[in-house]
């Protein structure tokens, strides 16, 4: 970051945040985040073998961040009855909702190009994967200042994971009241759940 960043004016120091982490992912090649997204997968593999979730929502991937495609598919084939879900966008002001996601089924884009399954009933994830464009410590995090998941995980009884690079690590996101903190944070560096620091 190039330019001083006034500390006084929280959305601005927000999103310069959320500007330069997504422009140094969005630099990376296709081979590095392709190796940071597989040493990613080992842990975030753990924890899920130890949260026992029977049913896991999950985001297309969307401006480098990791792809957990193949990942999370492998995990709904190794035991019967489990269930990999997408989030969908009903209402821009509204919590999101999940459908279940199979590899290959017909999928449509919302208006921001990210891929959903257009019809399905909705299933209540037990763990959610939040993708992480920045994070800090406290388990902080800055999407692309939406609200979705604020609003989503405000009404789930649902735990919150935050996937993403240690790229997008940062000291703090200058969180503000509405922002909920993940229970646990998965990058290439393991798996750890964040001291809350507010």
């Amino acid at each position: 970051m190039n330019t001083p960043l006034n500390d006084d004016d929280p959305d601005a120091l927000r999103r310069e945040l959320r500007r330069s982490a997504i422009g140094r992912r969005e630099a990376l090649t296709a081979t590095a985040r392709t190796a940071l997204t597989t040493r990613l997968e080992k842990p975030l593999r753990d924890l899920l073998a130890m949260l026992a979730p029977s049913v896991v929502g999950f985001c297309w991937p969307f401006r480098g961040e990791p792809d957990l495609r193949r990942m999370i598919a492998d995990w709904t084939e190794e035991v019967p009855g489990r269930i990999a879900a997408l989030p969908v966008v009903l209402d821009k002001k509204k919590p999101l909702m999940f459908r279940a996601w199979t590899p290959g089924m017909t999928l449509v884009a919302d208006r921001h190009g990210i891929l959903h399954p257009p019809s399905g009933e909705a299933v209540v994830p037990d763990v959610v994967l939040v993708p992480l464009n920045v994070f800090d410590a406290a388990g902080y995090r800055l999407g692309y200042g939406g609200g979705y998941f604020d609003r989503t995980l405000a009404v789930l009884d649902s735990v919150a994971v935050g996937v993403g690079f240690e790229i997008g690590r940062t000291p703090s996101v200058s969180p503000q009241a509405h922002d909920r903190p993940m229970d646990w944070i998965v990058t290439e560096a393991g798996a750890f759940q964040p001291r809350n620091m507010r």
